[in-house]
């Protein structure tokens, strides 16, 4: 091996883009009314975090719908219910409400949908929640997003 091709692997091995954070997430959701997981990590050195959500069921989105929601932890509850009044057009989130972080569109089975948001968005020492607003979900379908190094 020369000198040379043994400085270019080590210069490749520490490059930032090879050892860079994954600043997305794939999520699935199906009819048994579950998200494949309950916690996201998100690393401070992205810039935006994108969420991927499939929804791997076959019901249509008015009988079995699922989409993504983050809020803070203190207001998960309330920004479900108002949800509510927001209704199957607006995808079961009230239309303006600042509480609400990022969302995707309410997707029935065999949909998919992407959301990114801005990392900064995201306060130190804050708890964070996804769930699910189609009524009835959010007890089911909810999990920590959290901030790491």
């Amino acid at each position: 091996m020369t000198r040379q091709t043994l400085v270019a692997g080590l210069l490749a091995l520490l490059s930032p883009s090879l050892w860079a954070a994954d600043c997305s997430v794939a999520i699935e959701a199906s009819d048994r009314i579950a998200f494949n997981t309950d916690l996201i990590e998100v690393s401070r050195s992205c810039r935006e975090f994108t969420v991927h959500l499939h929804h791997t069921g076959r019901l249509e989105h008015t009988r079995m719908g699922h989409n993504w929601v983050l809020a803070r932890a203190r207001e998960q509850q309330a920004v479900a219910n108002a949800g509510l009044f927001g209704g199957l057009g607006h995808n079961f989130v009230r239309p303006g409400d600042a509480r609400v972080i990022a969302s995707t569109r309410l997707l029935g089975g065999g949909e998919a949908d992407s959301v990114t948001f801005p990392v900064s968005l995201l306060e130190d020492g804050e708890q964070y929640q996804f769930f699910c607003s189609f009524p009835g979900h959010a007890p089911l379908m909810r999990g920590t997003l959290r901030l790491v190094d």
